[in-house]
């Protein structure tokens, strides 16, 4: 398979491309227990941030009377039930797609808000199809794109590709024109796919298996040309990325 020509490498999400989506349902569960509405707004504010912005955002928008540090203790307490009966699992097509993206020549680095035992946990298994340092914890450093591409590989931003679930993150990569293929959750309750359409997202995926070798050479070709983000408007509702 002939590599590609721009991109060097794949930074891929965890929770949500990789793995299914633990992180909107025990949000949205943890917004009603603290009598909050779950709007379009609040997810929008409360998706990839570090875990204190995220509880900061909570508390003020619910009114809950308890810390940033207690609501982060009870969002992983709420974590803990739901996956008593919603075990973490691969996603159909995320071995193939890492196998797919390191046969067109390209690293390919995990990265999440949670720390690195839970790849460890859920992906050890393929640990060998990433490059090192195979995850990066992004908690500290949201979005973290700079320190993805430019700390730890030495790249231009437009020779990396970004798959994410989440449109703020998004935001993010169209502000500094990175390459981005979008794979919104499925949530019944959340307003990702049409956040992401609203932001301009040219390449949205609903399942990981759209994320072809033609749909990558596409994006490869709009990375050489500075077109990956061509037409999708101005931006809105976004804070300025992290540069």
């Amino acid at each position: 398979m002939e590599a590609l020509r721009t991109l060097r490498l794949a930074a891929v999400n965890i929770d949500g491309v990789l793995l299914n989506d633990s992180f909107s349902p025990v949000l949205h569960r943890l917004v009603l227990k603290y009598g909050g509405t779950y709007t379009r707004e609040l997810e929008q504010r409360l998706f990839s941030q570090s875990r204190l912005a995220a509880a900061r955002v909570l508390l003020e928008e619910t009114g809950a009377g308890v810390s940033e540090r207690e609501a982060i203790a009870d969002y992983f307490a709420e974590r803990e039930r739901y996956l008593r009966t919603h075990p973490v699992h691969t996603l159909d097509g995320a071995e193939e797609l890492v196998r797919r993206l390191r046969a067109l020549g390209l690293d390919v680095v995990c990265y999440g808000g949670l720390d690195e035992d839970h790849f460890r946990r859920h992906l050890g298994a393929w640990e060998q199809l990433f490059t090192a340092p195979r995850y990066i914890c992004t908690d500290a450093v949201r979005p973290g794109i700079r320190e993805i591409v430019q700390d730890h590989f030495g790249l231009d931003y437009r020779q990396v590709l970004f798959i994410d679930d989440v449109a703020r993150f998004a935001g993010h990569a169209k502000e500094l024109d990175v390459p981005f293929v979008g794979h919104p959750s499925t949530f019944e309750h959340g307003f990702q796919p049409e956040l992401m359409r609203e932001l301009g997202v040219r390449h949205l995926v609903g399942g990981l298996a759209e994320i072809d070798e033609q749909l990558l050479r596409t994006v490869d070709r709009e990375a050489g040309l500075g077109t990956v983000w061509q037409g999708a408007g101005s931006l809105t509702g976004v804070p300025e990325a992290t540069r």
